[in-house]
């Protein structure tokens, strides 16, 4: 949308919902699941070298999972978008004063008098009808639009910064104080991201903060307590 002459333009957050949410999902996963990967092989290993070969592996196993995942599930929605176009294509060519009909009654039921419904109808009709039926029938605005390479890029990058940050923390600590030292540097990264992406989605940032840290210290408590017992079992 172009900015209204003498009015700087706007930039709303819903704009970076597509990217943002890939990304906020991509970090978070990358940071708990091979923070909680590295916590539970340190709880049940007794040298360094299979701790850093599991977070190693996690990290390009995950990343490249996330890629395929978000590929895979965007490229649904994308298709699904398609088709839906495809048919208001090919029902705007069949039935034109059907659709003007069906154009002109969502005004009205959003609170637009009849004869100036029938008026923006035949106007955004004349301008782009399939651009009209799409955002306004359809419910599919320019932004919102399925992105499938752009959703797998993002994800799988911020997957491995994700787990980066982690495999970094156990490489410079020592065996004894790994397994506590990476728990408490996966809590500072996700407590980081939380506050950053409720920052850039213009969300309160103390909810956000609360979301990833709970399920970060569950999925950590959880895979140490699988580690200790397995680790407990074979001592």
């Amino acid at each position: 949308m172009e900015p209204i002459k003498g009015k700087p333009a706007e930039s709303h957050a819903v704009e970076r919902i597509g990217w943002l949410r890939a990304a906020v999902l991509g970090a978070n996963d990358g940071i708990v699941s091979t923070a909680s990967l590295i916590v539970g092989v340190a709880a049940a290993a007794t040298d360094k070298g299979p701790i850093m070969v599991a977070g190693v592996a996690g990290l390009v196993a995950g990343a490249m999972s996330m890629a395929a995942g978000e590929y895979v599930s965007v490229s649904s929605q994308a298709d699904t978008e398609a088709a839906d176009l495809a048919r208001e294509r090919g029902e705007l060519a069949d039935m034109p004063e059907f659709e003007l009909a069906e154009l002109t009654g969502i005004y009205v039921a959003r609170g637009l008098p009849e004869p100036l419904a029938r008026q923006v109808a035949e106007a955004l009709t004349g301008h782009d009808a399939l651009g009209a039926h799409a955002r306004d029938e359809l419910g599919l605005a320019e932004m919102h639009r399925a992105r499938p390479v752009q959703a797998a890029l993002t994800s799988a990058a911020t997957f491995a910064v994700g787990a980066a940050l982690p495999l970094l923390a156990a490489a410079l600590l020592p065996l004894g104080s790994l397994a506590i030292g990476v728990s408490v540097a996966a809590l500072l990264f996700l407590i980081l991201l939380g506050a950053v992406g409720a920052k850039a989605g213009g969300a309160p940032v103390g909810k956000g903060v609360l979301r990833v840290t709970f399920w970060g210290v569950l999925a950590m408590a959880a895979t140490y307590a699988i580690g200790s017992l397995f680790g407990t079992s074979v001592g």
